[in-house]
């Protein structure tokens, strides 16, 4: 019975070893496939990071901006623009004589008179050259006596051949040049009592006087040249003159004999009524606008020269007109321009022709539609043709 169990037992053996080398390489070949499995899963996953970061990138490089429509102006017959108050006629008063102020007899606000007496100057020097100069005529017309004593005597003298025609002839010319001598000594006597009346200083016409400035014993200079002081500032402000620089767009409705009112900060419940009296004529090349002039009556004074003011035009509306804020004005060395979103988000730059200015707004004649979507606040950096993402969609229609 024992020689038959030991072939059983030792077959078993022979079956574990012929399995063994199977099962490792088994083993092998599912690590080799997880490993695989795990490069072509980081793979995948690495490309879908780098696909979501080259997306993002391209997000962000797009310029986020706000853009909406023109604001239609509202169709009004009433034109405002700011303008300067100015006096009719206004004009500084200068000595016309060397001296010193004695006495000054009308001070700043005073209202005068034209040839009222404003001040008086002493002129010693004028006063000494002027009877030094009447002296010397004295002297001209005693030389001329004498001349034409001689002259008479000597043409009693040649009718007798006592003396020749040469010494004749002598005696006549000393005669005329004496005569010429006291006519240029009376020039100069009447123009030294000119200058000696200038002492004398009046108002060359009717008005305010606006400033004054020197005291007595002030030395004063003739002229407004070199050293000269002005004395007073006189000023006519009944009427005044107001001036307005009219946009070229309104400058054909604007014509002489149109009525216009103007108010002032200071009087805001009145209104005070003038006329359009004259226009330049011509459209300065700087501004671009129409210079033009608006008499205002001020008989009671309530107007002051110099004064800022709000002008007040009825003129018609030709067409429409759109405006949009100021700051999405952009500054080219094109010139203005403005940022228009077109097809597919794309930035148009468009260079436009301003109207008025309102100051947090602009009206625009040219280069801008009521269609159009206006960036607002656009950055420098802005080209033609960029990429851009809205974020007030333009078909909400909400003005700027």
């Amino acid at each position: 019975m024992t020689t038959q169990e030991i072939p059983v037992l030792e077959s078993k053996p022979e079956n574990s070893q012929s399995s063994t080398p199977k099962r490792w390489l088994v083993a092998a070949l599912v690590a080799v496939a997880g490993l695989f499995a795990a490069g072509v899963f980081s793979i995948k996953a690495r490309a879908k990071e780098q696909l979501t970061l080259s997306a993002e990138t391209a997000r962000l490089a797009v310029i986020t901006i706000l853009a909406a429509y023109p604001r239609p102006e509202a169709r009004s017959n009433e034109l405002e623009l700011p303008g300067s108050v100015q006096a009719y006629t206004e004009s500084p008063i200068y000595a016309r004589t060397n001296g010193y102020l004695l006495h000054w007899y009308k001070d700043i606000g005073a209202t005068v008179e034209k040839g009222e007496l404003l001040a008086d100057l002493d002129t010693p020097e004028v006063d000494q050259e002027l009877s030094q100069a009447q002296a010397s005529r004295q002297q001209m017309v005693a030389a001329l006596e004498l001349a034409r004593t001689s002259a008479d005597r000597w043409r009693e003298l040649r009718r007798t051949d006592s003396v020749s025609q040469q010494e004749l002839d002598q005696r006549t010319s000393d005669y005329a040049q004496a005569q010429a001598n006291l006519a240029a000594a009376d020039a100069n006597v009447r123009r030294l009592q000119q200058l000696e009346s200038f002492k004398h200083v009046y108002a060359p016409f009717a008005g305010v006087l606006t400033r004054r400035n020197v005291d007595i014993g002030a030395l004063v200079n003739a002229g407004n040249g070199g050293s000269g002081k002005e004395l007073f500032n006189l000023a006519l402000i009944d009427p005044l003159r107001v001036y307005v620089s009219i946009p070229e767009a309104d400058a054909p409705a604007i014509r002489a004999g149109m009525r216009a009112w103007i108010a002032l900060a200071e009087f805001p419940a009145a209104r005070f009524t003038g006329t359009v009296v004259r226009t330049a004529n011509a459209i300065d090349q700087n501004t671009r606008t129409l210079l033009t002039e608006v008499d205002v009556p001020n008989k009671n004074g309530r107007l002051l020269p110099g004064a800022y003011a709000q002008i007040h035009f009825d003129v018609p509306v030709n067409g429409s007109r759109l405006t949009i804020p100021s700051s999405a004005m952009l500054f080219r060395s094109e010139g203005p321009s403005v940022a228009i979103v077109g097809p597919g988000d794309r930035v148009e730059l468009r260079p436009i022709m301003i109207g008025r200015d309102f100051g947090t707004s602009l009206e625009i004649l040219q280069g801008v539609r009521a269609n159009d979507r206006v960036v607002q606040n656009p950055p420098d950096s802005l080209e033609n043709g960029q990429l851009v993402r809205v974020v007030a969609d333009g078909s909400e229609r909400k003005p700027l």
